[in-house]
């Protein structure tokens, strides 16, 4: 060989590996993002990133609350996630209890509602919007089925809807979990248990996913859904003759908030990006959909929901709710998990 296919020779290996290094660098530099948004939410807000922080690169690990909670918690010795976005301040309070969770105040959290963040000064979890439960009603099957429009938790017992209803697994997800927490603390415990075994005699099956019982209610498979109020809009859009209903007794809810996760290298686009989650541009396309978001950005009330939604809500105790979650989830499975799907 002589010297000038050496040298472009050595030229090409030496571009390979400057290449190789630098796509290493920048994997090494992605931010895993681990999310319990919906799926048909997430291109939206990305868009709204990539205009306004080109160079941040994310890979977006989605699951149901239950299941991202469970995931993060299994890696808490050897964390991968960076951030959490989007995931239920009750999970994230789990997390913070076992020392996974780096605080940090992202620019503009003085804006954010004081029930839509943690106490301490400077925070452990920040909020982004809430979301609550309603029932997803297919009205061409409950009146094939002669079965009226339930108004009320109450009315969910009636005879009439045994093996009729469906609900989220509350170990699986967040909007199963809210539900059964509401019903708990609404009623009491020792009444919410006795409602609940009730409530599964008309159960028949519970999901793994928060949004798959409107889902099912839209296609007719059943005719009602315990799920949460967006679902049941996105599935309207889509043609389904579904109505969402919210309980007179008050809405189940939780807060979808973020996190940073503590590790030996956090990444300074980390913490850019949780300041990106709760900037303007962003709240006001979560605004378009779910009525209370972390702050107030002017925006109407979308379509479907109650004049008053913060009035929908109950009064919620995030702590008891963190606190006595696993003891629960435990207490639920043993009675009704006979009914769940499959995973």
């Amino acid at each position: 060989m002589n010297f000038n296919k050496m040298a472009m020779t050595l030229a090409a290996g030496v571009m390979m590996a400057v290449s190789l290094l630098a796509q290493a660098q920048a994997q090494a530099q992605s931010l895993l993002v681990y999310t319990a948004l919906e799926d048909d939410e997430l291109p939206r807000y990305l868009a709204l990133l990539k205009q306004s922080h080109p160079g941040i690169d994310v890979k977006i690990v989605r699951d149901s609350t239950g299941i991202v909670t469970a995931k993060l918690l299994a890696e808490k010795d050897n964390p991968q996630a960076d951030v959490v976005w989007g995931t239920a301040a009750t999970s994230l309070m789990l997390c913070d209890q076992a020392g996974m969770v780096e605080p940090y105040a992202p620019k503009g959290v003085d804006k954010v509602r004081a029930k839509m963040k943690d106490k301490n000064s400077v925070p452990h979890w920040v909020g982004i919007k809430a979301w609550m439960t309603g029932f997803c009603v297919n009205t061409i099957e409950c009146k094939n089925l002669n079965l009226p429009i339930p108004s009320s938790f109450e009315d969910l017992l009636n005879p009439v809807y045994k093996h009729q209803l469906v609900m989220p697994n509350p170990a699986s997800s967040g909007t199963g979990f809210l539900t059964v927490s509401a019903i708990l603390q609404i009623k009491g415990e020792e009444a919410g248990w006795a409602y609940l075994d009730a409530l599964d005699k008309n159960m028949a099956r519970y999901t793994h996913s928060g949004s798959k019982p409107c889902k099912i209610a839209g296609t007719g498979e059943l005719p009602i859904g315990l799920s949460f109020a967006y679902r049941g809009f996105m599935q309207k859009q889509k043609g389904e003759p579904v109505i969402t209903v919210f309980p007179k007794e008050g809405s189940g809810w939780d807060v979808e908030a973020n996190c940073l996760i503590k590790k030996a290298d956090i990444k300074p686009d980390a913490r850019t990006f949780l300041d990106w989650a709760i900037s303007e541009p962003v709240m006001k396309a979560y605004a378009e959909v779910y009525p209370v978001t972390a702050y107030n950005v002017g925006a109407p009330i979308p379509d479907g929901f109650p004049g008053n939604p913060e009035a929908q809500l109950i009064e919620n105790d995030f702590n008891w709710a963190a606190k006595n979650r696993m003891r629960i989830l435990k207490e639920w499975t043993k009675r009704y998990d006979g009914k769940s799907d499959e995973k």
